[in-house]
């Protein structure tokens, strides 16, 4: 899911944005050829998501799924002052904007400070109440915990159909 997710992806590698490496009609058409793994590659594509922003939001999409929350996937969001964002898993009807954070994307000092704007402009949207934020290492490791953190901030932000308690 991972490779369906990222591949018709654009990406921003060495601070240059480049082009998807495959388009999702060209990955298509080459799953319909008749080889040996094909069938199962392309029950991949339907619920692939190009917006995923790396392997570790696609896990944890599909962890998500799986525990039955459904957030949006890095739909835009602009602030008061009219900046574009595009937080990772917001569930705009809670309040509740949910962060993936890996290493790998945040690499050096000056790229985490960077990234420290977009956070604290997101806190201004009025769709975002509550922010939490999860390492990739817990999203790999510990999902249940990240899903039973999420199901309980929609318990206190009042989200229809969230539990009150988690078990």
């Amino acid at each position: 899911m991972v490779v369906a997710d990222s591949a018709p992806s654009r990406r921003v590698v060495g601070g240059v944005r480049r082009e998807p490496p495959v388009r999702y009609g060209e990955l298509a058409s080459q799953l319909a050829v008749r080889r040996p793994g094909a069938p199962r590659a392309r029950s991949w594509l339907p619920p692939a998501d190009p917006a995923a922003g790396s392997p570790a939001e696609t896990v944890a999409r599909l962890r998500m799924a799986g525990a039955a929350l459904s957030p949006e996937c890095r739909p835009p969001l602009r602030t008061p002052g009219g900046h574009l964002l595009h937080p990772d898993f917001p569930f705009r009807a809670a309040g509740l904007a949910v962060e993936v954070e890996g290493c790998a994307y945040h690499g050096t000092r000056r790229a985490h400070e960077r990234d420290l704007a977009p956070f604290n402009a997101l806190r201004s949207c009025p769709e975002v109440r509550r922010m939490p934020r999860f390492t990739a290492r817990g999203v790999f490791a510990h999902p249940e915990r990240m899903t039973a953190e999420i199901r309980t901030a929609l318990g206190e932000l009042g989200e229809p159909g969230a539990p009150t308690s988690v078990g």
